[in-house]
Parts: structure tokens; sequence; C-alpha cells
């Protein structure tokens, strides 16, 4: 009788066994699973969109804007014409398209940006400022006229007025600051920018302005505009999700406050794209290269 417990109680004991062994494969199993997915998402590095929602009593209730957004291509390639690009932002429907600055290299051939402006071209009205490294390959003016070219329009410390859908807009633009010592100019960067600017104070319309660094909000937000938008920080380069938006930016340095996203302030939505290029000898970590939707839409008057 008690040989035949303790066989059953061995038995019992090797059935828990396997149970617990199993059990530890499919944690193991699970871990390696997870660890997978996290490294694959973490260097994806595909294009994405990245859609932002803003409400003003600018425009009437019944009415928006959609606006495209891009920054920061540095002549990058998506395609053999920039296809995979542009078809990503033609499924946008954009009503303006805003290109906040480096879309050109000073290390890389121009060919990728003009393949890019060709491709969008007559999507929608577009707007381009220039980013510093426009500047810095000291070619910014034949880089302007090739934009122009693509029927572009080109802001340099200046505005257009337009409408769209109905929607009266008032679209502003600067130059990247280091245009001042290209071109040793005898004036304050943001200084100009400030008075420049000045007589849209008393303008009913809806206001864009295109300004390639976030880091200067302090300024923008002297001003009337009512959205500006960015580039400039390519999302800090590296994120994790929930707990740090950017690791490094240029300009901003570590754990930079503008690394990417919709920053509303009191008189202000700023919107700060984390760009659209890829250099594989610096990847982006949780930092997917992403096409910037911002849909403006009216709201109630009180």
């Amino acid at each position: 009788m008690h040989e035949e417990r303790d066989v059953d109680k061995e038995y019992n004991m090797i059935q828990i066994n396997r149970t617990t062994k199993k059990k530890i494969q499919r944690i193991r199993v699970f871990i390696v699973f997870v660890l997978v997915f996290l490294f694959i998402m973490a260097f994806y590095h595909g294009l994405v969109v990245r859609n932002y929602y803003i409400a003003t009593n600018k425009i009437l209730p019944n009415q928006s804007v959609r606006i495209v957004l891009i920054a920061d291509l540095h002549g990058h390639l998506y395609g053999g014409k920039q296809e995979k690009i542009s078809t990503l932002i033609s499924k946008q429907n954009p009503d303006i398209i805003l290109l906040a600055g480096d879309m050109v290299d000073d290390e890389v051939p121009m060919k990728g940006t003009e393949l890019f402006l060709e491709a969008i071209q007559g999507m929608a009205p577009i707007y381009y400022v220039t980013g510093n490294h426009e500047i810095w390959s000291h070619k910014v003016d034949e880089i302007k006229n090739v934009f122009r070219q693509y029927g572009v329009h080109v802001l340099e410390h200046t505005y257009e007025k337009t409408t769209v859908r109905g929607i009266p807009l008032i679209i502003g633009g600067v130059d990247d600051p280091d245009i001042v010592s290209y071109q040793k100019l005898h004036f304050h960067w943001s200084d100009h920018l400030l008075r420049v600017f000045e007589e849209l104070k008393d303008e009913s319309a809806y206001q864009i302005l295109l300004s390639h660094r976030p880091e200067f909000i302090d300024v923008y937000k002297k001003t009337s505009f009512d959205l500006v938008v960015s580039g400039h920080s390519h999302g800090g380069q590296v994120r994790i999700p929930f707990l740090l938006n950017g690791l490094y930016a240029p300009n901003q340095g570590w754990f930079p406050p503008y690394a990417g996203g919709h920053y509303q302030h009191e008189t202000i939505d700023h919107v700060v794209s984390r760009g659209v290029s890829f250099n594989p000898r610096l990847p982006r970590i949780f930092n997917p290269p992403e096409i910037v939707v911002i849909e403006v839409t009216g709201e109630k008057q009180l």
C-alpha cells in the first residue's frame, strides 16, 4: 500500500515538473517574441502618418483646412522617383503642403529633392522655408530657384495671403537664422522677424508661420501667428514610448523640450515634425520618419 502511494507521489511530481517546464518554456518563448517585436519596432524606419487636430474660432464651424507638413528630407530617396512618399502624401488629400526646411542636404546630391518636388508638383499649393543645411551648402540662392521652378512659394521673412476652400489664410515663413552670417546681413534674426510680421497683428485671417527651428518658440509667441510649424529636431533621434519623447536634438541638447509633436501655448499652436530623413549611420530608435497631417477646423464662436 505504501509502495503504491510512493509511486503515485513520484508520478505526480513528474507531472508537476513537466507542467512547470512547459510553463517556463512558454514564458521564454513569449519573452523572446516580445524582445524581437520591440527590436523591430525600435528600428523600423518606414514612413508613418502622424495626425494632429487643431480647433480655431477664426474658421467657421463647418470649415476645415488639411495641411501636410514635411521637414528634413535631406535629399533622402523613397523609391526611384520618390513614389513611396509622394503617394502617401497624395492619399492625405492636402489643401496645402508646407516644407519646413532641410529638404536639401549640404553633403547629399540634390537629385532626391528635385525628384520629390516633381512628384508632389500640382497636388496642392506648396510653401517652403530654408533650414540650416540649405544655408550650409553655400548654394541657397540656387536651391531656392530650383524650388520656384516647381511652382513652390519660397518664403524669406515674407508672407502671402491666400484662400483655401473659401477660408482666408496668411502663410508666412522665415529663412533659417544661419542666413544672417552667410549673407553678412546687418540685423538680428529674431528682431527682423518681429518687425516684418508686426503688420499682421490686426488681421483676422488664420495665420501660419513656417520656421525650421522649434527652439525659438519664445520669439514666435510674440507674433500674431496662430500656428507655427517646424522641423530640425529629428524627433530627438531616440525615443522611449511613454517615457522619453527625445534624447538629443540640434540646438536643444539632451532631452529636448521640442523634439516632436503638438505643443499648445496660450496664444499659439506649435507643431514640430520629426522629419522624414533616414541615415543608417545614425539610426532612429522608436522614431520612424513621419508625414505630419494637421487638420485645422472651425469651432463655435462665443
